[in-house]
This record gives C-alpha cells, structure tokens and sequence, in this order.
C-alpha cells in the first residue's frame, strides 16, 4: 500500500514521469534515409535565412513556439521523454532530439514519440531500424516478393529480437510486466522510385512486407502506417517519384489491408530550399519542420487505425 501511495504521488507531482503498471507499448519504425532523419536541431550561425527549419527556430519562432512547447524544458533545454524509451541501432535512452541520422539532427520519431507519449498510459518504447540508400525491391525484399531475402529485411528482424530480448538490460527502470507489438512505422521510397520497374512492383513488395512482418511478430492485425515518400511537394512531376507515391497508397486500399493499414501524405509538409537549412530535396530539405510534421501525422493516422483516441 505504501508503494501504491508513492507511485500515485510522484504521478501527481511529476506527471509523465510515472507510467501505470501494464504491457509496453513497442512501435517498429523502418525505412531509409528519411526515417533516420535529416531534420537539423540547432539554427546554423552562418545560416543566411536566419535558422529558418531547424528545431531550434521553430521553438523561437511566435508562429510555431507554442505548438512545439513541448520538446523544451523550462530553461530552454531540450525535453528528454522518461515515459518514451528509444533505441537507434544501439543508441538508447528517453525519447529527445538526436535520433536522426546524426546526433544533430531529428527524423520522424521525435513527433512519433511525443504523439504516442502522450496517447498511451503504458510505457513507449520506439525501435528504429534504418539505413540510408535502401531499397524495398532488394534490401527489404520481404520472403513473400520471391527470390533472396533482402538482407536488411533480415537484420531488422534481428534487431527486433535482439532489444524485446533485452528489455532490462537496455532499460533498467523496465518493469518487467510484458510487452505488445502495438505498431509499424515506414518511411523509404527514394531508391526504389530510381528504375522504372522496381517502381512496378513497389505495391506487391510492400504489401508482402506488412503481411510477412505481421508473421514473424505473430500479429496478424498489426497496424501499420506509411509516410509517403512526397519529397519534392506537390511541384514533384517525375513519373517515378509519381508512381512510388501512388504505390504506397494504393496498399492502404487493398481489401485485406484496409482500415489497419494507413498511407499519409507527406507532399504538403515539403518546404523550399529558401525556409530550410539546406537545398538537398530528397532529405526534405533539412527541414526539422516537415519531419516534424510527418511524425505526428504517421503516429495519428497509426492511432486512428487502431483505435486509441487521440488527445
């Protein structure tokens, strides 16, 4: 009972920090580049548009401060997560900015995380596999598709394995009462939409991705939720970059994956070169802005598919 009582304390007094007794809620996110991430955290000094897309202006910003309060403390440091565990092919901790493909930088987990935290009483716990210049058709190739499974395929059910393994170990403070597999995240498209027919085949190959991946996880009603790759915005005319996009969506309206499976649009988050830290189109353009904004709509559209009410 005393145990009880300070639990419930420490819940009123610190709130977040404290999560109700229950199974942890595990999250896979997968992709490519652009789900490690190239969102640039810190305002460039040299920068000749002032910082404008990195998080740190976003937080200074009046237009966006409010909305993204939340990832700062009091004193203007960044907030780190105790209710939101992440591991990034070996890097650990509470969900905080550096997560991205480098430390300085944030990619869709960072909104995936505060959404889910703030979504769920259980702990969260993200497990982030991705590689730049990755491809679906061979890297990922699920067994489904035929053929040799892609490596990476295999390593990222490695890596799976090897964290639910060793949940203590990695996150002292787990407690040891279970977990579930609550949710897939996928963000990649930009190798295969390089060759005309891997584009043809993208639809089958990432249909058999979810069906294989929920398999092997024996969770045959996993919800899953797609960014698609719109780098480029709505300006993107290339028939490939076209095709990989209507792809990735038309996976979401097949019959057997319909209403747990979810494809977001991404394209109207693309800011111009001339509001972001940097000029390469197909990493968003650095902007920590659109990877912001691509997290937290995967992570609601992922709510939505399995039935959690948003805050």
């Amino acid at each position: 009972m005393r145990l009880i009582f300070f639990i419930s304390c420490l819940a009123l007094f610190f709130p977040g920090s404290v999560r109700a007794q229950g199974k942890l809620k595990v999250f896979v996110l997968a992709g490519q580049s652009n789900m490690e991430g190239a969102g640039q955290i810190q305002i460039n000094p040299g920068s000749k548009n002032g910082g404008k897309g990195s998080l740190e202006y976003l937080v200074k910003d009046a237009k966006t401060a409010k909305k993204y309060a939340h990832t700062v403390n009091r004193d203007g440091s960044w907030r780190v997560r105790d209710d939101v565990w992440i591991w990034y092919l070996g890097r650990k901790g509470g969900l905080s900015v550096g997560y991205g493909a480098k430390p300085r930088m944030i990619g869709p987990e960072f909104q995936i995380g505060h959404v889910l935290g703030e979504a769920f009483k259980e702990q969260v716990l993200l497990i982030k596999i991705a590689w730049g210049g990755k491809t679906l058709v061979k890297d990922f190739r699920p067994p489904s598709s035929g053929g040799e499974v892609g490596p990476y395929y295999t390593e990222m059910l490695g890596h799976v394995r090897e964290v639910l393994a060793n949940l203590k170990k990695l996150f002292p403070s787990y407690d040891g009462n279970g977990y579930e597999l609550a949710g897939f995240f996928w963000h990649q498209g930009w190798n295969d939409g390089l060759k005309k027919p891997w584009v043809e085949v993208y639809e089958e190959n990432l249909a058999n991705l979810v069906k294989d991946l929920r398999k092997e996880w024996k969770a045959p009603g996993l919800p899953v939720s797609i960014g698609v790759s719109g780098f480029g915005g709505r300006g993107q005319k290339v028939d490939r970059r076209l095709g990989i996009i209507a792809a990735q969506h038309a996976v979401a309206r097949r019959p057997e994956l319909k209403g747990r499976v979810v494809s977001v649009e991404t394209r109207d988050f693309f800011r111009p070169r001339g509001e972001s830290p940097s000029g390469q189109g197909y990493h968003w353009n650095g902007n920590a802005e659109t990877y912001c904004l691509i997290g937290e709509a995967m992570a609601k559209a992922l709510l939505g598919a399995s039935g959690v009410k948003k805050n």
